[in-house]
């Protein structure tokens, strides 16, 4: 069996707030953006966020995408990337690297094939991606939570659909465990979204000592390990909040 899905990006501005989405059939669907980005920033968080939801699965996943940036820069020009340090060959900086790491983890070991067609051209899956990730933009731009979708409905219980914010939570031994939150479960409308997108227009985390000067008179330090998307993820979830990462962090524990 293979999944066949679209993958698509858009941004009001370019840079500028920006959607993305991965859309298989009306009942396995997802969507989201960040308050500011690009289009391709927009295309390949799409990519990694159906790899990522569909982890648990062993198919193939076949994706169709309209941006040949994204095809290209995962099929053809990562390899020679990575054995430059994600240089390019003029010796720039690889933009987007954090998503693009993303992908290549996501898709180690899997069999996956990208396919491009026209966009805007009536293509029944891209079309309703495009949909879904342009009105996810419009959705930032007017300081609106996006309609997220039901997510992959397939996915089980072990697989990377449940990666919506990955933290650390320090318990009564000072110990700290991994824990992940599901992305699709339902929440109060006053708690903060599980779903947050990246974009790597915003680079570095604030030094935490900075919040801990503010915490209680004996604070307790936690440090911890993320991957870039999941960086980037926990800090567009904090823009969009329009509070600090530490502020984020510390609403999930």
């Amino acid at each position: 069996m293979t999944i066949i899905a679209a993958a698509d990006g858009s941004a009001l501005g370019n840079p500028g707030p920006n959607g993305w989405a991965w859309y298989i059939d009306d009942d396995n669907w997802a969507a989201g953006g960040s308050p500011h980005g690009t289009n391709n920033q927009g295309e390949l968080q799409a990519v990694l966020e159906l790899l990522l939801a569909t982890a648990g699965t062993d198919e193939k996943v076949l994706i169709h995408c309209d941006s040949r940036y994204v095809i290209d820069s995962v099929t053809k020009w990562m390899p020679g990337w990575k054995r430059r340090g994600w240089r390019k060959s003029d010796g720039g900086p690889v933009l987007n690297r954090d998503l693009l790491e993303g992908i290549d983890e996501a898709i180690r070991g899997r069999d996956v094939e990208f396919s491009w067609v026209k966009g805007h051209a009536g293509h029944p899956l891209n079309e309703a991606a495009d949909e879904r990730a342009n009105a996810a933009a419009k959705a930032y731009q007017q300081k609106q939570e996006p309609r997220r979708g039901p997510g992959f409905a397939s996915a089980s219980d072990g697989g990377a659909a449940l990666a919506g914010a990955m933290v650390l939570e320090a318990d009564s031994g000072a110990q700290e465990r991994r824990v992940a939150e599901p992305v699709e479960a339902p929440m109060p409308a006053s708690s903060p979204p599980l779903w947050a997108e990246a974009s790597d227009l915003l680079d570095g985390l604030s030094d935490p000592s900075d919040s801990a000067a503010h915490a209680a008179s004996a604070p307790v330090e936690v440090q911890l390990s993320l991957s870039a998307a999941e960086h980037a993820r926990l800090r567009d979830r904090a823009d969009a909040q329009g509070i600090t990462l530490e502020e984020a962090l510390r609403r999930l524990i």
